[in-house]
């Protein structure tokens, strides 16, 4: 059984009503760090040993004039029933309150040539979109740009605060795979990476 096979199985057990209920753990109690206590891990620290994660590296887009994107790396699937995805974005960023605005967004799945791609959208301030070729997603009209291996065309389902950043949750309209045939942009270490296959 395949990972689709296994998650239907599992929709279809929970909906059968035979499944453990489980009481909700109490939620713990939330404060920031005063100014005179250490923060529990050095955020330098932190950095370093959760860049031991290789992830994917994605373009968030939205439309308007000009259309607004931003590289994200922490991007991922989220439900299949409903069909959701979800991204994280700090809550400094510029570009956000353009997608928020919007209402919409299509994530481009980058692939492994698109190193040079990504640098551009995560800069700030800059019209990121000049010489970039793209079409509108064909649910949302938020930019699909081109050469990337997969895209997904969403409308912004729910958003949830995360501490610095914001969790973003996409309800998935449209879908499909690009022309490139080279593998995943991987970011690992702070460096860009491919699978060797």
């Amino acid at each position: 059984m395949g990972q689709a096979g296994m998650a239907e199985a599992a929709v279809r057990y929970l909906r059968s009503g035979k499944a453990l209920s489980v009481e909700a753990l109490p939620r713990p109690e939330l404060r920031c760090v005063r100014e005179d206590e250490r923060a529990p891990v050095d955020q330098g620290e932190f950095r370093r040993v959760l860049g031991n994660f290789a992830s994917g590296v994605t373009v968030i887009t939205a439309p308007g004039t000009p259309p607004a994107g931003f590289a994200c790396q922490s991007f991922s699937s989220l439900s299949l029933d409903p069909p959701l995805v979800a991204f994280m974005v700090g809550r400094t960023s510029t570009t956000w309150p353009r997608i928020a605005h919007a209402g919409v967004f299509c994530v481009n799945v980058l692939s492994a040539d698109q190193g040079e791609l990504c640098r551009a959208f995560a800069v700030s301030g800059a019209d990121k979109f000049t010489g970039v070729p793209h079409a509108p997603a064909p649910a949302t009209g938020s930019p699909r740009l081109d050469g990337t291996l997969a895209w997904i065309d969403c409308t912004i389902h729910a958003v949830h605060t995360g501490g610095d950043h914001l969790i973003v949750v996409g309800r998935v309209e449209a879908l499909g795979t690009g022309e490139a045939a080279d593998g995943p942009l991987v970011f690992h270490r702070g460096r860009f990476g491919r699978l060797e296959s």
